[in-house]
């Protein structure tokens, strides 16, 4: 008798997941660098901190021994849930740390969704919460944006008794809007109990606007609210692959029980206590961020192009050829941006904002692309 020689796949992969096209992420820089033989590479398509990581958290990079690295981590991030508690004013059971936003996601749907629940959140949002949701073989349902804002009307109609998480993203990532802290706490109130609400925050350091909420502030008052936050963006540290959330010790306790124990890194639980609290970083950000814009902005406006420039370090222009030809020929003059296709923004593409240096490259860059489309 032969043995076979091939997998029956379709029989041994659950069908949610056959669906799903593999993510393909871009090549590293040097090999960009070597098939597009551009000099420097701008990268505008992450939302990365122009700045990079602070001073601090540089600080205790360097002085981390190497030699340690035979030790696992500590297993709970004990000083950053720590640091964390005193700078919110929370007891440190009320966090949990995850290896980035990702796993965060997952943690918090592993641990309340089963078989035949669903989620509720925006079709043009951040589409992680969409993708774990359908890796684990849930439903989601999608609500179109108003206005580029997340609608909350309907995201109560969308909302039945198989709803177990609705996501929001405050700002929104790609668009930048924002709920106010009266429109949040009357969403909040009118979502009840039953339902848990996670608030998405990962951009949240950005705003300065008066009237945005502080998602973590509102926990006392509402027991099935989840915040994320993330050490990827403002603090500069994508590359250690850290966030958390924050929730009420009832919450956290369940939650924690899916969590992969080890799986942040030692190091980047070093460099995330540093920049947690490096203010003076923080501040610098900001400030660089929003000059950037206010010189990207106008300059976008002046050629006519569509752009949608709200909170964030980032904004979004409606291009008049395919984002996707956009991206190539973009990353060929050495501009990484994003196409928007993935978001349900067909032909619109996102720009992270960066230092000055940067954004005059990708302004010439454009320029290029255009005159080449017409």
């Amino acid at each position: 008798m032969m043995r076979p020689n091939t997998l029956n796949l379709e029989s041994l992969v659950p069908r949610h997941v056959q669906r799903f096209e593999p993510y393909i992420p871009s090549r590293p820089e040097e090999e960009l660098r070597k098939l597009y033989r551009f000099q420097k590479l701008y990268r505008l398509n992450n939302n990365e901190n122009p700045l990079g990581p602070s001073p601090q958290a540089l600080e205790a990079i360097a002085g981390f021994h190497p030699a340690s690295g035979c030790y696992y981590p500590s297993g709970d991030c004990f000083y950053l849930r720590q640091g964390l508690a005193e700078r919110f004013q929370l007891n440190p059971d009320q966090f949990i740390v995850g290896n980035g936003a990702n796993e965060v996601i997952g943690m918090v749907i592993h641990a309340f969704c089963q078989e035949g629940d669903n989620i509720v959140t925006a079709d043009k949002t951040f589409a992680v919460y969409e993708w774990v949701a359908s890796f684990s073989g849930l439903e989601t349902q999608l609500v179109p944006l108003q206005g580029f804002s997340y609608d909350d009307p309907e995201l109560l109609r969308r909302m039945n008794g198989k709803t177990k998480i609705v996501f929001l993203c405050n700002p929104n990532n790609p668009t930048g809007t924002y709920w106010d802290r009266s429109r949040l706490c009357r969403f909040l109130d009118a979502v009840g109990i039953q339902h848990l609400v996670v608030l998405d925050e990962a951009y949240a350091e950005y705003v300065q606007c008066p009237d945005f909420p502080d998602g973590i502030s509102l926990l006392h008052e509402y027991p099935n609210l989840i915040v994320f936050r993330t050490f990827s963006k403002i603090y500069g540290l994508a590359g250690f692959r850290i966030g958390y959330l924050a929730a009420s010790g009832s919450l956290t306790d369940m939650i924690r029980r899916t969590a992969v124990v080890y799986s942040v890194n030692a190091l980047a639980q070093v460099a995330a206590l540093a920049a947690l609290g490096d203010n003076e970083h923080i501040q610098r950000t900001r400030e660089v961020v929003q000059e950037e814009k206010n010189f990207l902005v106008p300059a976008i406006r002046k050629k006519g192009i569509p752009i949608q420039a709200d909170q964030g370090c980032f904004v979004m222009l409606r291009m008049p050829i395919n984002d996707t030809l956009v991206y190539r020929k973009m990353l060929q003059r050495g501009i990484m941006i994003r196409s928007m296709t993935g978001f349900r923004f067909p032909n619109w593409i996102r720009v992270s904002i960066g230092q000055h240096e940067a954004m005059e490259a990708f302004l010439a860059a454009l320029n290029e692309v255009l005159d080449d489309a017409q």
